[in-house]
């Protein structure tokens, strides 16, 4: 019995694997007539790049397809789900909410259902284990707490512990859901297939739209804000701990004077700004790349229609997939570790 249910248990692994890893491209298929050949670029562009999924826009006018002042040409045109018709946006602020944009909304979600009810139990009686749920929170908070910011920060990290743990969980968290295969897209292939709902790959039901399954890490857009944030967290600490004296106790002391004078743009500009930009690319090439590769070896099989490469995508494809949540794990750790060492360093003068 036990090496049935442990059979059973293998098979079903081995299954959400598969589900997990052709998702993608059962959606583009499903799509697609069987004239059309595969195109394994349209393909990683769809699940790697953002687009513009809700329209929203402040003081525009829409133009609808036929009129005078339509361009067919331009980069964000929507579709009417009442008249059917096509339009976009003439004058006025663009904000069209974004694939990126709902999954970060999902992710801010999923962190106050989890961090809620877990602070909420802990709060009952902290000396106590209160349940496997809220003493695994606690373990990666104190991690953070303890051997991240006290130890980079030297003693002064109190006050950013609560930035420092949104900003690993949140960075975790948009890792891991761009590991998750699309909800939307799996409804909506669910529905195609049982005959329920018709797929349209050009214009996909909301609920796709809302869950697609992007990374949200893997947009610089998203990566440089945070790094920038932590660019400002070194100039904040600096003058706050150092005062005014921050801006000339950027280079350590007992530089020669000369020495100085071009230490200092270095030490004051350039040092951060170098920093964020080491935080902006390390974040988004990690989480980029194995999405490229898993999608290419997938790829591979529809590609080229062969039986014989289909082991060797699988199983690639399954090995990168379980390297991809170490490394969403790594990074997220990685970067709040460096932006703890980056602010901790501002404090003192060296």
């Amino acid at each position: 019995m036990y090496l049935n249910q442990t059979s059973f248990m293998t098979k079903r692994f081995i299954f959400s694997v598969l589900l997990v890893l052709l998702l993608p491209f059962q959606t583009f298929a499903s799509g697609e007539s069987s004239h059309e050949a595969f195109d394994l670029n349209e393909v990683i562009v769809h699940h790697l790049m953002d687009n513009a999924e809700f329209p929203f826009n402040i003081g525009g006018v829409k133009v609808f397809e036929g009129e005078s002042d339509f361009d067919s040409s331009k980069e964000t045109i929507f579709t009417d789900h009442e008249t059917g018709k096509r339009f976009h946006f003439v004058g006025g602020f663009d904000m069209h909410i974004t694939k990126r944009v709902t999954m970060m909304w999902i992710v801010a979600l999923l962190l106050f259902l989890i961090f809620i009810p877990a602070a909420k139990i802990i709060a009952r009686n902290p000396l106590q284990v209160q349940s496997r749920f809220a003493n695994t929170v606690e373990v990666f908070v104190n991690f953070l707490r303890k051997d991240i910011v006290d130890e980079s920060m030297h003693g002064h990290g109190h006050g950013y512990y609560h930035y420092i743990l949104t900003l690993f969980f949140f960075i975790l968290f948009c890792n891991l859901m761009g590991l998750v295969p699309s909800v939307g897209e799996l409804i909506a292939v669910a529905g195609d297939a049982t005959g329920m709902v018709h797929l349209d790959h050009h214009n996909p039901p909301w609920i796709a739209k809302v869950w697609s399954g992007i990374t949200v890490t893997g947009d610089i857009s998203v990566t440089m804000t945070l790094a920038l944030l932590t660019m400002f967290l070194i100039y904040a600490a600096g003058f706050i701990y150092q005062g005014p004296k921050f801006i000339w106790h950027s280079v350590p002391n007992g530089v020669p004077l000369l020495l100085y004078i071009i230490m200092w743009p270095l030490e004051f500009i350039v040092s951060p700004m170098a920093k964020t930009f080491a935080l902006t690319v390390r974040l988004l090439a990690n989480m980029t790349a194995g999405h490229v590769i898993i999608l290419a070896l997938m790829g591979f099989i529809f590609q080229f229609q062969s039986w014989g490469i289909v082991p060797v995508s699988v199983i690639g494809s399954g090995l990168i997939y379980v390297l991809e949540i170490f490394v969403a794990f790594l990074q997220a750790y990685i970067f709040v570790l460096l932006t703890s060492l980056f602010v901790g360093l501002s404090m003192h003068r060296h």
